[in-house]
């Protein structure tokens, strides 16, 4: 079986980060959709073994977190009845934890938008603090529990809630309103309020 030669996995590698697509990538390095697939896949895994391997007993002090959506196949909305409520099948959410110091992303986790999946996501990061922190999430009701289960009493954890403006009547979006406030909400500890942000995550 023929290997590329690490020059070239650099190359196709470096393309990907850059945020070119799967095809043009073929194109840039001359490989084949299917190298490039392979390539990404276990490069992917490496670097979630060593994720998670090495980033533990971490000592952040201020931690954001949020979901990124996205879906696989189709939205949600629009998968074929056969296709519904099976893995790999409409919206996905990409839950992420960074330190608001240091731009470490401690953790992540791919699930549903649901208090099991966020209460896996949280557990994963309170095992990864030395410290006690102060936690950020947005006002999703899913962090309270999941936050409590993992965490306990030991978090200066808070809310940050967005208000978002009144569409026009009969206007299609593809994205929430704008912003136009925000509310912060201690929920247990004691947070710093010029803390409490979602900014970077």
């Amino acid at each position: 079986m023929n290997k590329l030669k690490i020059e070239k996995q650099a190359q196709v590698i470096a393309s990907l980060v850059e945020g070119n697509s799967i095809r043009a990538t073929c194109r840039i390095a001359g490989v084949a959709k299917g190298t490039v697939l392979k390539l990404l896949a276990d490069v992917g895994g490496a670097c979630a073994e060593y994720q998670d391997k090495t980033l533990k007993n971490l000592d952040c002090k201020r931690i954001q977190c949020d979901e990124i959506w996205s879906f696989c196949y189709a939205k949600e909305k629009n998968i074929p009845k056969d296709k519904r409520g099976k893995f790999g099948y409409g919206d996905i959410w990409t839950f992420t934890a960074i330190c608001a110091d240091t731009k470490l992303i401690p953790t992540w986790y791919v699930g549903k938008r649901d208090l099991e999946d966020a209460t896996v996501f949280i557990k994963d990061l309170a095992g990864r603090l030395k410290n006690r922190v102060q936690l950020t999430t947005d006002g999703h009701k899913m962090y309270l529990e999941a936050v409590e289960n993992a965490f306990g009493k030991d978090v200066d954890f808070s809310q940050l809630i967005k208000i978002y403006g009144q569409t026009e009547e009969g206007q299609k979006r593809y994205s929430p309103p704008s912003c136009i406030g925000t509310i912060k909400t201690k929920i247990n500890g004691n947070p710093e309020s010029e803390n409490v942000s979602t900014s970077y995550v």
